[in-house]
């Protein structure tokens, strides 16, 4: 059983939290992840730090000029996954866009994820309609390819889901990420269609911020997703970051945890 479905299987329902690899250097990064797990994430989303985050917010953008700023490479975050492998079989998963993926080399990029124990990877700027042509490096090697399903995407839901890996991330509201005081959107809705075509985990993310959110989100799927509201926490902390993402993470969890004992 891959690490992804074990952690839903375990937990029936998953806070994943997301940090921007690098920011504000490796040695922090290494240090979030373990505050996160410790509080109680199931599975971590990395940032790969790219000047051009078309699907990310004015927070996580920063993030990324921090990291980028600190001297980040790929080679480095994979380097980091390798050393984090070595202490937790918690999922890890890579949020990057194609163009670092092309700039590195695809079948070196999926190799280095199989060869480092990087279990997925979210490219929001890859379409359905596209992503055939990542297929033929991350298959080989065992990588998922975990979807986006917007708001937006009414008729493509069960198409996208139908193809789905690892998990399909279920992109909370429209626009760009980023911390929302009221989520709108139709979330059972989009489920239910998801539902329709594949059994694997869904998961909601993009402007999920406090414990309520995180527990409506997760009882409606199988998990919250949360970025922002993080790395809001890593600016204004930096490097003594870890203990206060700790305790955010923690609240998030169990919120999560309790939306799951009732489920």
């Amino acid at each position: 059983m891959n690490r992804i479905q074990k952690a839903f299987d375990e937990k029936k329902k998953v806070f994943i939290g997301f940090v921007t690899a690098g920011d504000p250097n490796l040695a922090t990064t290494k240090e979030l992840v373990r505050a996160m797990i410790k509080g109680g994430a199931g599975l971590i989303e990395f940032g790969i730090p790219f000047s051009d985050p078309v699907a990310e917010g004015e927070v996580i953008q920063k993030a990324d000029m921090r990291a980028l700023a600190a001297g980040t490479t790929t080679d480095k975050i994979f380097d980091l996954v390798a050393e984090l492998r070595e202490e937790t079989q918690v999922p890890l998963v890579f949020l990057t866009y194609a163009n670092p993926i092309y700039a590195y080399g695809a079948e070196k990029f999926f190799t280095r994820c199989e060869e480092t124990g990087v279990d997925g990877v979210i490219i929001p700027d890859i379409p359905y309609e596209e992503r055939e042509e990542m297929r033929p490096f991350s298959e080989p090697h065992h990588v998922a390819l975990v979807p986006l399903i917007a708001p937006t995407s009414k008729d493509r839901i069960q198409k996208i889901a139908a193809v789905a890996q690892g998990y399909v991330y279920v992109v909370s509201s429209l626009g760009v990420t980023g911390v929302r005081s009221n989520i709108t959107t139709d979330i059972d809705g989009i489920v239910a269609e998801v539902r329709k075509a594949t059994d694997i985990p869904v998961a909601v993310g993009f402007g999920i911020a406090a414990p309520e959110q995180a527990y409506k989100m997760a009882k409606a799927s199988d998990g919250a997703i949360v970025g922002s509201a993080i790395e809001k926490i890593v600016a204004q902390y930096g490097e003594a970051s870890p203990e206060h993402v700790y305790e955010y993470v923690k609240s998030m969890s169990e919120a999560v945890a309790k939306a799951a004992a009732e489920a």
